[in-house]
């Protein structure tokens, strides 16, 4: 798979000076987590979940997530389960190829072994499990479990902790359990592919809950935690991991108090008018600013509930003709003592031991995004990927 491969081509050629690369399940964990982009969510009680899952991928999703923890009933986990195996059997087939990294939303540590038995030969199609509630106590269970299902099933198998828990967010505890959680996620290192927010569940603790108008980091109480998170566990001195930004919540907005985040001029730059409108109209320009901020505040990648977030969050992960002409050289090799030049747009100072961790992220995103030409801007892919 590769992102935008949904797109014809040579539309591809035509919007992309590096393309994005192609990577599967068995690619390295690095680039992986780099690569999970849009991950959608879905219950696991869907009944046609299989052809869900093909036509999404068909659309350009590259990750998804399975759920049996809080987007279904408690009485519907053991259903849940069944049609999970069920489903995978009809999607271990010859005849389907490049399915999306697929990871199941587990309650307990015991669903790990359990499923991964169940599934048998089919377990070939599953990259891992998203682990809820993460701290330290709750945390070790699941993810002994998991290497105990990865060793008996033989399959690789990657663990995605949700950070949602009160602890994490009341100030009293933040930091003992941002450490403990830290000690964990460390000595599984190997297992663990990026860490998640679990925003909702933040918000949940004060009665809150963000309008479409507004971003995560506009809830100073959530932004605080974002912060702590990445500044703990998020650092690019080898010891950090990919954090994931939170789910967006809405695909349509009833009514609009604030005027809409979108600049006019980039659309009319790409004689793209009525696709700024149906942005405005669905809350994108909300999630737009959310991803945009997501990314300043090192965040990479999405939670998402709907099929319209996937194509935002992919196309604002493209890295720019520019950023990718300041990281190549940033990290010329007769750039190693270091040094100030001019940007070759002539616009900003790179710097180039400071900036030298923002080159190497870069081009990691580079890599698995792809690089946009020179004349080519996120409306562009845009609007290629709605057309594509």
């Amino acid at each position: 798979m590769r992102h935008f491969g949904h797109i014809a081509p040579e539309v591809r050629q035509r919007l992309f000076h590096q393309q994005p690369c192609e990577f599967d399940a068995n690619s390295p964990a690095r680039l992986l987590a780099v690569a999970l982009g849009a991950t959608l969510y879905s219950p696991a009680t869907r009944p046609r979940l299989a052809d869900d899952i093909v036509k999404q991928a068909a659309r350009g999703v590259v990750s998804m997530v399975l759920c049996l923890e809080d987007s279904i009933d408690d009485a519907d986990v053991v259903a849940g389960e069944e049609n999970l195996v069920r489903q995978f059997a009809e999607l271990d087939r010859p005849d389907i190829a490049d399915l999306p990294l697929l990871f199941v939303r587990v309650r307990t540590p015991e669903q790990i072994p359990d499923l991964v038995e169940r599934l048998g030969a089919s377990v070939r199609l599953l990259s891992g499990f998203v682990l809820p509630k993460f701290t330290e106590e709750r945390g070790i269970p699941f993810l002994e479990a998991l290497a105990s299902a990865e060793a008996a099933s033989g399959r690789r198998l990657f663990a995605m902790p949700v950070l949602e828990s009160p602890e994490l967010l009341y100030r009293e505890s933040r930091v003992e359990s941002l450490e403990g959680i830290a000690r964990v996620v460390d000595k599984y290192r190997d297992r663990v592919l990026a860490l998640r927010l679990g925003v909702t569940d933040f918000c949940s603790s004060y009665g809150l809950r963000r309008a479409p108008d507004m971003t995560a980091y506009d809830v100073h109480v959530v932004a605080s935690v974002i912060s702590d998170v990445v500044n703990l566990l998020g650092r690019v001195d080898g010891t950090g991991f990919t954090v994931t930004g939170p789910v967006w919540e809405y695909f349509r907005v009833p009514e609009r108090m604030f005027k809409p985040m979108l600049r006019t001029s980039p659309f009319l730059e790409g004689q793209a008018v009525e696709l700024r409108e149906k942005l405005i109209e669905h809350a994108m320009d909300g999630l737009l600013r959310e991803i945009s901020l997501d990314h300043a505040n090192g965040l990479l990648g999405k939670t998402c509930i709907h099929p319209s977030h996937v194509l935002p969050v992919h196309a604002l992960s493209v890295v720019s003709h520019e950023e990718f002409g300041d990281a190549a050289d940033i990290l010329r090799p007769e750039r190693g003592g270091g040094g100030v030049l001019r940007s070759a747009y002539t616009n900003k100072m790179n710097e180039v031991k400071p900036h030298r961790a923002w080159a190497e992220r870069t081009m990691l995103r580079a890599e698995a995004f792809g690089v946009a030409r020179e004349d080519v801007s996120f409306v562009d892919l845009l609007a290629a990927g709605v057309t594509g």
